[in-house]
């Protein structure tokens, strides 16, 4: 099937679980990640109604985005494990950094942004298993919370939400409890923070479905448009 026909397959199973949990299509923002696509299947999925576009790496991101300077209306995530050393070079390049693990890169990156008289948005990302291979903030960590509370110190970096990769399993209902667990999270910090936290930013190609079930407000698929790729 080409890219136009997966989202649109896509978009038609986002619609029947959204009507079916009593939520608009439209509250559910569809990102194509496009690690490893290369910028002619970009144009393309952008040509199918794809606007948000989530990239792992920086220099990947960084040797295509030149010829992709013409997709107006594209929004650009880093979606991937920043590196300190490359904060400059991802403020330049994208448009939100959903990857937030510290209170010392939110604070570079604040810090960057402000150079380049530029507003971030940005997510924090929970481990939200506790998984020694991955990053992010443990759920309980003491330093989410003061993350959240000295926002406002940090003008040029709006954190809307949070992001997870629950443990991977064949089985999309294997991942509900992570991704339950996720809103009641965000819930709580929204409560102690006193800030809005509207975006959950879970699901991918394989799960996205419960995710939606469980509050998803951005689902990540990358599979399912461009079909299977190189790891």
């Amino acid at each position: 099937m080409s890219i136009s026909q997966n989202m649109a397959a896509i978009r038609e199973r986002i619609s029947h679980v959204a009507h079916r949990t009593n939520r608009s299509p439209e509250e559910i923002t569809l990102m194509a990640v496009t690690k490893t696509v290369d910028a002619a299947r970009i144009r393309e999925a952008y040509e199918a109604g794809v606007r948000v576009f989530g990239e792992n790496r920086v220099q990947e991101f960084a040797a295509k985005a030149a010829s992709l300077r013409t997709l107006h209306e594209a929004k650009w995530h880093l979606i991937g494990h920043l590196q300190s050393n490359k904060t400059n070079q991802a403020v330049e390049l994208f448009d939100a950094i959903d990857s937030i693990d510290s209170i010392r890169l939110a604070r570079r990156l604040n810090s960057a942004a402000e150079a380049r008289c530029k507003d971030l948005d940005a997510l924090a990302e929970i481990n939200i298993a506790a998984e020694a291979s991955k990053h992010g903030f443990l759920p309980d960590s003491p330093e989410l919370l003061d993350l959240l509370k000295h926002s406002a110190e940090m003008p040029h970096l709006r954190i809307r939400g949070l992001m997870t990769i629950p443990p991977f399993s064949e089985d999309p209902e294997a991942a509900r409890p992570y991704f339950r667990r996720l809103r009641q999270l965000r819930d709580e910090l929204a409560k102690a923070s006193g800030l809005r936290l509207d975006t959950l930013s879970m699901g991918m190609s394989h799960d996205f479905e419960v995710a939606i079930e469980e509050g998803s407000t951005c689902v990540r698929i990358g599979t399912a448009i461009f079909g299977e790729r190189p790891t």
